[in-house]
Parts: structure tokens; sequence; C-alpha cells
């Protein structure tokens, strides 16, 4: 059997250049925050289903060439009969290397694939938290990163078409 000296040159693709490259370097809790303003009341059995509301935005932050600081923001907001019983607040973030990746492809890779790479330790700390609170841990459903991508991106065409003056 001939053994085969595989290279990075013999890695790459035909024309000599690298495939496109996507790694977590590090990720990280930046702020967490859980508040239960009504305890211990709160924690009684409740009859009624408690109303959950999430909010998720996703920030970049540019570090050098081809690193790049990903931000996972969730808003956890439970409340019953019009009675808060918790908040939860994370920042969750991921210092991502990005290379060879066409620079109009960039943005989508940023906000799109980085956080869904880090979405799941995000829900699980979330799910901790609620759970250390005193109250079953909350599952945050997956989130579809293209579809809120999708979202943003319309809310800037549009945004951008009403600061257009009519001609």
């Amino acid at each position: 059997m001939a053994e085969t000296d595989q290279t990075e040159a013999g890695n790459a693709g035909s024309d000599g250049q690298a495939g496109p490259q996507l790694r977590v370097i590090t990720q990280y809790v930046r702020d967490l925050s859980f508040e239960s303003p009504n305890v211990p009341g709160s924690l009684a059995p409740q009859d009624d289903a408690p109303q959950i509301g999430v909010n998720v935005d996703v920030g970049v932050n540019p570090l050098a060439d081809t690193d790049f600081e990903v931000v996972l923001k969730l808003k956890v907001d439970a409340k019953i009969g019009g009675k808060q019983l918790f908040l939860a607040e994370l920042e969750y973030a991921g210092v991502f290397k990005v290379a060879n990746i066409p620079q109009e492809s960039m943005q989508a890779v940023l906000l799109i694939e980085c956080p869904r790479l880090i979405f799941p330790f995000a829900r699980r700390i979330i799910a901790d938290v609620t759970r250390d609170g005193g109250f079953p841990p909350l599952m945050v459903d997956p989130i579809d990163f293209a579809q809120l991508f999708r979202q943003q991106m319309q809310a800037q065409q549009e945004a951008g078409e009403k600061e257009r003056p009519d001609a």
C-alpha cells in the first residue's frame, strides 16, 4: 500500500486557493441577567400556562481582517395573569475566524451560520438559569437564523426606500 503525502497545497482547490473556512475560536457569556420579582409567590403551582415571549437579535463586531465577534442576544419574558414570573436576558458570543468567503456571502455567514453554531450553548444557559431560578427549565425553540436574516434585510431595504426622496 502506497503512502500519500497530503500537504496544504494538496488539499487546496485546483486554482491553489483554500476553500471557505469558518472556525470557532472561542465562545463565552458576555452578559447574563435573571430577574424573578414576585418570588416566592410566583413559584407556587399555577392553573394557567404562562405567556412566554422570546426576542432574538444578532450583532457582529469585526476584530481583525478574518476575525469577528458574533453576539447572540436572547430575551425571555414569562408572565402569568399580567404578573411577571421571570425575565432572562443573555448575550452569548463567539469569536469566529472566517476566511476565503466571497464578500457578497460574508454577511449571511456571520448572521446565519455563526449564530446557528453557538445557539445550542445559549439555549442550555437559558434552560439552566430558569431551572436554577426555581422554574421548570425553559427550552427555547430552535431559531431559523436564515429567516431572521431575510427579515432584517427586508427591513433595511424598506427603510432605505423610505429615506430616498421621490424624484
